[in-house]
């Protein structure tokens, strides 16, 4: 099988600074690496909200994958790793709210820190084209 590789930019200026992309598409598979509520201007949206982070990350994430091909219908695995689980609810809800139907795999990971003291959250997420 002869797989191609397509790499993809979300224009985030540390992609090309560090040498890593937004997304990879091998043949049908489509990767999100890990992604936060960053906005454009540098600013993180919906500081200390686990629920508006959340949901954010996910929209911005779906667009990810509309541009590699895919839908979110495709996705088979989210990865959600989380500085704050007493918010989990918070994370929860707007995951289901995307994702309800779907029922990709989910993981939600405790960790101690990100980037910035204000981002609680930071979402990976698989796809494979024709899974729906």
């Amino acid at each position: 099988m002869d797989l191609i590789r397509t790499n993809y930019s979300s224009g985030a200026p540390m992609e090309e600074k560090v040498g890593y992309s937004r997304t990879v598409k091998v043949g049908p598979f489509v990767y999100v690496g890990g992604t936060t509520s960053v906005q454009p201007d540098g600013s993180v949206y919906g500081e200390k909200d686990g629920y508006a982070q959340t949901k954010y990350i996910l929209e911005k994430m779906v667009k990810f994958l509309e541009e590699a091909g895919s839908k979110k219908e495709e996705v088979i695995r989210v990865k959600m790793y989380v500085t704050d689980m007493k918010r989990t609810m918070e994370y929860i809800k707007a995951y289901s709210e995307i994702f309800k139907d779907i029922k990709p795999l989910c993981t939600l990971v405790g960790i101690n820190a990100l980037n910035r003291p204000s981002q609680l959250i930071e979402i990976e997420m698989d796809a494979v084209l024709g899974s729906y």
